[in-house]
């Protein structure tokens, strides 16, 4: 009884206010650029509604980047570690559905098109969380196609970073380092598509993400770039 109260105490409240709290301390000393805006604000003056996608390795710069694209959710497992994000994520304003392809998709499918529909935008970690690093799994896809949503490719790169000994190299920007959060030129994605056009739309967007993380990585070996984008 007394063990299941610590792992309550901990999975509920000391792991997810202490990581939202450390995590708004280490983005405050971030010097965030933002490359190729009008991408994101064409879709959002059209109709406030896309789907933000990101790598797994990737998503740290954005976690309270993004809270400030309110209203906005994003899918999380309902296992015990997805229940510690859920929290996080809501501690910040997010909106968390809970599901996974293995238990609750069609209900997150959902609720994620009821959102949209409410002008909520979606992030989504394309090969989370086990992987593979960099393969967008079909639930990008089933969330745009399902939800009537454009998918935009979110990129975060910055210039001096720590990386972590996970399956994707997990990396967390240093203190007071450079960021920028890019944005790729929407993906639209049909309503109806048999399996080889659905394959055919997901490799498409696999390689664009693939293109842009490393063109933004880049960067950070051209300093006329540098100074383009800081100056």
């Amino acid at each position: 009884m007394v063990k299941k109260k610590l792992r309550r105490f901990l999975y509920h409240y000391l792991f997810p206010y202490g990581g939202v709290f450390l995590v708004k301390l280490l983005s405050a000393t971030y010097r965030v650029r933002i490359v190729d805006p009008e991408n994101e604000a064409k879709i959002l003056n059209r109709n406030k509604r896309l789907v933000y996608a990101s790598w797994h390795q990737r998503f740290f710069p954005g976690i309270t980047f993004f809270s400030s694209r309110k209203p906005i959710a994003i899918i999380i497992s309902k296992s015990r570690d997805g229940e510690m994000a859920a929290r996080a994520v809501n501690i910040l304003g997010w909106h968390s559905v809970r599901g996974s392809s293995s238990k609750g998709g069609k209900g997150a499918l959902e609720e994620v098109k009821a959102l949209g529909s409410t002008n909520h935008k979606i992030g989504h970690i394309v090969d989370g969380p086990q992987g593979p690093f960099g393969v967008i799994k079909p639930g990008l896809i089933r969330i745009a196609q399902y939800a009537g949503l454009p998918i935009v490719p979110t990129i975060t790169s910055g210039e001096n970073r720590w990386e972590f000994n996970s399956w994707d190299r997990f990396l967390v920007p240093k203190p007071f380092s450079r960021v920028i959060i890019r944005f790729g030129e929407a993906i639209h994605v049909p309503g109806e598509m048999d399996e080889n056009e659905f394959e055919s739309v997901r490799l498409k967007v696999e390689a664009r993400l693939k293109e842009l993380y490393e063109d933004t990585d880049r960067i950070w070996e051209s300093p006329d770039r540098i100074r383009e984008i800081y100056e």
